[in-house]
């Protein structure tokens, strides 16, 4: 019984040894991965300054994670988009991020809100950035407003009411060209709304994965070609 008591506490100091370069193991992996996006331009330059002046007041806004607004700008830029769509125009924040990717392939974004007070200080944000050429803000009720949109969409964005998401993909996914990116932001058991969830993994001209799900939440659905 002795030897059994001396083997077993010998294993559980080797586990918890294990554990700890575990944990330090991860650690050292975090920093060894951690990056930032370094401007490339004196343009890029000042539309992050705009971006990192608004981290205090991101949360005050419902803002994106930096990380989620990153990702929305290496989409749009991979994609080579012209004509992006955001539902949810917010103080502008995302639609900065979406700003940089546009400035290097000389699209567009058209963004809603319903909100004047926030359309009129997202204004302002633009300005600032020096990108309001490329900005579009349609003020109003978007299920309303959405439907007068003509153009093909190459990549669209959905982070206003989420009971309404379904709303909005089905009358703008017959316009997102095939290869191009529905996107939505909030996509947490918490947020999400299930029909909507539903619709974008069931249906077979979709495919779609879901990011960074241990923070906000992202789907990308990829329209096939």
């Amino acid at each position: 019984m002795r030897r059994r008591l001396v083997l077993g506490l010998a294993v559980v100091a080797t586990l918890g040894v294990a554990c700890m370069l575990s944990a330090q193991d991860r650690d050292d992996s975090a920093g060894m991965f951690a990056s930032k996006t370094l401007p490339k331009t004196d343009g890029e330059m000042r539309i992050l300054t705009v971006i990192e002046d608004l981290a205090e007041v991101r949360r005050e806004f419902q803002n994106v994670p930096p990380e989620d607004g990153r990702l929305l700008r290496l989409l749009v830029e991979a994609a080579n988009a012209q004509n992006v769509v955001e539902i949810g125009t917010s103080n502008g924040y995302s639609g900065l991020w979406f700003c940089i990717a546009l400035r290097a392939t000389g699209g567009k974004l058209t963004t809603f809100d319903i909100d004047p007070g926030r359309i009129s200080i997202a204004r302002a944000n633009f300005s600032l950035a020096g990108v309001e050429d490329m900005v579009t803000i349609i003020e109003g009720d978007a299920h309303e407003e959405v439907i007068k949109l003509t153009e093909p969409i190459d990549v669209l964005f959905l982070d206003a009411d989420k009971p309404g998401y379904l709303d909005y993909l089905k009358k703008l996914l017959p316009l997102v060209r095939p290869g191009g990116l529905v996107l939505a932001h909030n996509m947490t058991p918490r947020m999400a709304d299930p029909r909507f969830v539903e619709a974008i993994t069931v249906n077979p001209t979709l495919e779609t994965l879901f990011l960074h799900m241990d923070g906000a939440g992202m789907a990308v659905s990829l329209k096939k070609r």
